[in-house]
């Protein structure tokens, strides 16, 4: 290939020239905010046009209050420079700062608000994988024999205390040393998680273990931020749930375990009051019926679930409220606020 030709790779990396764009005024710390908003603001896209003009507003404020210095900005790019470095298929540090500085939780609480009667979400947290088999009801999902066994009987309802059957529910918890299978080198198979699939009756059993209290990753960036927070890194016992149908608005959650020693302070900020349980026993009816030991460990809950209608009806309903309070002139946008220009 001759010297003046170029593959099609090579021209798509270089920049094309494009318009000037509106021009920035001479720049200070006043109006370095404003000029960067505007020249973010060519896109067609509103809602791209509105996130980045609420972020560049609030990460500026943040300098100009705070008065960041040029050692603490350096030591933040530093920090997300770790974070990424850490990352790997089955770990992800980000999702685990999201965690640990509450976001994960608040952007699931805006996106998914639980009507009345409703079972509260709670967070996905970075060990969620796509590879758990599927089970049927009554099966094990677990292979560590140092665990305490756990039977898991649980129903799935809609607000109206209607069974849901054919929900897809991925279940997943660490092991009995407080670690998901993710966690150990030696992983060859998924353990301690599964996929089940409600009956006609909207039910859904499972052998598991006792769940057991864990720290989050804490040899990374994240958790030497939480020891420079003076914070622990420790999560309560509990079981992971994820729900979905087409047509129902898809549900994380996650069961807790009443009176581990950090329900009150949960790393993540996942523990909601409505989601602590106990755990009963297996009598011997049930563990006739369930073909499980007398005296086991027994978990039974009712989830219920909400339509996607019901629960887009409130979550347009909360942002407008929210949006008001805040005196912001927003229209909503396939359930997004953008600036109402109108």
């Amino acid at each position: 290939m001759g010297g003046g030709e170029t593959t099609p790779n090579q021209s798509q990396a270089q920049p094309q020239p494009g318009q000037a764009g509106p021009p920035l005024l001479d720049l200070t710390i006043d109006n370095i905010t404003s000029n960067t908003v505007r020249i973010n603001s060519q896109s067609a896209d509103a809602r791209l046009t509105y996130l980045m003009a609420r972020l560049v507003t609030h990460l500026h404020d943040f300098a100009r209050e705070t008065r960041l210095s040029t050692a603490e900005w350096t030591a933040a790019i530093e920090f997300l420079i770790a974070c990424g470095k850490i990352c790997s298929d089955v770990r992800n540090e980000f999702i685990l700062l999201s965690d640990v500085l509450g976001l994960s939780l608040l952007v699931d609480n805006i996106n998914h608000p639980t009507p009345p009667g409703g079972t509260e979400g709670s967070v996905l947290g970075p060990f969620h994988t796509h590879d758990a088999p599927v089970l049927a009801n009554g099966a094990s999902m677990t292979s560590d024999p140092a665990g305490e066994p756990m039977l898991a009987v649980c129903t799935v309802k809609d607000v109206h205390g209607r069974p849901v059957p054919g929900v897809t529910v991925d279940i997943w918890e660490t092991d009995s040393s407080g670690h998901y299978d993710v966690q150990h080198a030696d992983r060859d198979a998924p353990s301690e998680r599964c996929i089940m699939v409600t009956d006609d009756q909207g039910r859904f059993w499972f052998r598991g273990l006792k769940p057991v209290s864990y720290p989050i990753p804490h040899d990374g960036p994240v958790g030497k931020l939480l020891q420079l927070l003076k914070r622990h890194c420790w999560r309560p016992a509990h079981v992971h749930f994820m729900f979905g149908k087409d047509g129902w608005d898809r549900l994380v959650t996650a069961l807790y375990l009443r009176g581990d020693p950090y329900e009150t302070s949960d790393a993540v900020f996942g523990v909601k009051q409505s989601l602590v349980v106990d755990l009963d026993k297996v009598d011997k009816a049930t563990a006739q019926e369930y073909g499980v030991e007398e005296g086991t460990w027994l978990l039974k809950h009712d989830f219920v679930l909400a339509t996607q209608e019901e629960t887009e009806k409130l979550r347009d309903q909360l942002a407008t409220e929210a949006l008001q309070k805040l005196g912001l002139n927003l229209k909503l946008v396939d359930h997004l606020p953008v600036p109402d220009l109108d």
